[in-house]
């Protein structure tokens, strides 16, 4: 009788023990089940912002093209003159005419104030190589790049004296051939070009340079930060002096510039810098980020350009906007985007 009920005992702890784990791994898969449910639920609200904030967008470029109200109230800086909201697409985030909603940021680049790639001249791209060698310009190397340049946008297979054609790239670990067409399909192409990784590689090539438009110059009111710091005679210094002066007026004439910039660099930026605009524009979307902590004791300008903004990815497209009566024709779209240099102007107060 005993052993019975010692085996009856064991059989019900047994059974106690294996039904505790069922259960368990039950709750386990119910609280996966859901926490997988209320991700995928805050994807789809995401994914559904982001989706309204690009339209919301482009329904601002598409009023930009309209004519303006004859009633509308003239947006004028401290000297009184009037400012084109067109200029507002540098990149600034921007309080659309239907709003994208409190918790999203929309930011627009007009492709005016990036370099053109494909409208670029020649002593124009070794003005940009010989600024980023620096103070110690290997002339042999520069003209070895531009001669690879040369080779990857003529149009024949026959390489010049220290260029670069078929022969080189398929010697390549991955080997490739040559563009051999004046027109790149992308700014990553760039970087496909021999020796031209070295010198641009770590540059955000989307935020610095455009394949689009027929653009030779750039606006310095639309410019982003990557862009300029390419541009000759433009330190960083000066760069912050042109986002802070955009920030509150805009530049109307090369004349507003040469006040900014000391004559011995205008000299060098005069040929680079236009007034135009264009009709490509990158468009960024994102969540808004958590409020900034109100002590920014003791942090440098760039920790608070951070805590101000820390994205560094956002949902981005590139559009091409001709009219108001016409959507939007899209070029590119990346969920996963590197946003430009987005801080505000780091100058002293």
């Amino acid at each position: 009788m005993h052993k019975q009920n010692g085996s009856v005992i064991i059989i019900v702890l047994w059974t106690s023990i294996l039904l505790t784990i069922l259960v368990t791994v039950m709750a386990g898969k119910i609280q996966l089940s859901a926490r997988t449910a209320f991700h995928n639920q805050l994807a789809v609200n995401s994914l559904a912002d982001t989706a309204s904030a690009m339209n919301k967008a482009e329904m601002e470029l598409m009023l930009e093209r309209m004519t303006r109200p004859i009633d509308e109230p003239l947006n004028l800086d401290d000297e009184g003159n009037n400012r084109s909201s067109a200029l507002r697409f540098n990149g600034q985030p921007l309080t659309l005419h239907y709003p994208a909603g409190e918790d999203m940021v929309v930011r627009i680049y007009d492709h005016a104030g990036k370099i053109n790639l494909n409208r670029i001249r020649r002593r124009d791209l070794q003005q940009l190589i010989e600024k980023q060698m620096g103070e110690d310009i290997d002339n042999q190397k520069v003209q070895e790049l531009l001669s690879a340049w040369t080779d990857w946008t003529d149009l024949n297979d026959l390489a010049g004296i220290n260029g670069a054609e078929d022969e080189y790239y398929q010697s390549l670990d991955i080997p490739y051939t040559a563009r051999n067409y004046a027109q790149l399909d992308s700014v990553e192409e760039l970087l496909l070009i021999r020796g031209f990784d070295e010198i641009f590689g770590h540059v955000n090539l989307n935020a610095a340079f455009t394949i689009y438009g027929n653009t030779q110059t750039v606006n310095l009111n639309l410019a982003s930060r990557e862009a300029m710091s390419l541009l000759p005679g433009l330190n960083d210094e000066l760069i912050e002096e042109i986002i802070a002066y955009r920030q509150e007026r805009d530049f109307r004439s090369k004349g507003d510039v040469g006040e900014l910039v000391p004559v011995e660099n205008f000299v060098e930026l005069s040929n680079w810098i236009g007034s135009n605009t264009s009709n490509f524009f990158t468009v960024f979307a994102y969540p808004k980020p958590k409020a900034v902590a109100e002590d920014d004791e003791g942090l440098d300008a760039e920790e608070i350009d951070k805590q101000l903004d820390p994205s560094t990815q956002a949902h981005m497209e590139i559009w091409e906007v001709r009219s108001y009566a016409n959507r939007a024709r899209v070029y590119l779209v990346n969920p996963y985007g590197r946003l430009p240099d987005i801080a505000p102007a780091r100058v002293p107060e």
